[in-house]
């Protein structure tokens, strides 16, 4: 029996269709300088304790790492399309997102320029969060590189996403669209 047998209805996009999340330029360059700061931060304090430090001091050393680490937990380390909703993997969790009725998906490299941060992380191991712009309103982002930045309209809301492989995600999501409209 060959390994390789397909059912004639089956093709290579049946099943979940997973997406990297790469970093980019902006990204490396924000954690490394935080990592820097907020690292700095506590080994000045921790250099500088007096021989018993009172509890806020003691706080102070510890909240920079603690930053640190919760933000890297909020990472985002992948996308996965599977049962018509986008898959946001992160470190030890996922956020699921529905993609039930999407009115357009695009490949928009420049969307993201002139966001606010309406609440989230702006460059710390990722851009996640709340944002606005004048070219999206208001939207959620799970990006890594900006340069990659995939628009994911729906009525309620906008999904922006960064995958390493933007057109080929901008592809799946028409063919899960048109699948769902054709059952």
């Amino acid at each position: 029996m060959n390994a390789s047998h397909h059912t004639p209805h089956h093709t290579p996009n049946d099943g979940p269709q997973d997406f990297s999340a790469p970093w980019g330029r902006q990204l490396m360059l924000i954690t490394a300088l935080c990592g820097v700061i907020l690292f700095g931060i506590s080994g000045v304090l921790l250099a500088q304790a007096p021989e018993n430090p009172p509890l806020m001091y003691r706080l102070g050393i510890w909240l920079s790492p603690a930053i640190f680490l919760l933000c890297a937990l909020f990472s985002v380390r992948g996308y996965r399309l599977e049962n018509q909703c986008l898959v946001v993997r992160r470190p030890g969790w996922r956020t699921r997102v529905p993609l039930l009725d999407v009115e357009s998906v695009a490949h928009q490299p420049e969307a993201t320029k002139g966001s606010i941060r309406i609440f989230g992380n702006g460059g710390l191991f990722g851009f996640t969060g709340l944002f606005r712009n004048q070219k999206l309103g208001r939207y959620r982002a799970f990006a890594t590189d900006l340069t990659h930045t995939v628009v994911i309209r729906m009525p309620a809301k906008t999904i922006v996403v960064t995958p390493g492989d933007p057109d080929r995600f901008v592809n799946e999501i028409n063919r899960i669209c048109q699948t769902k409209t054709t059952d």
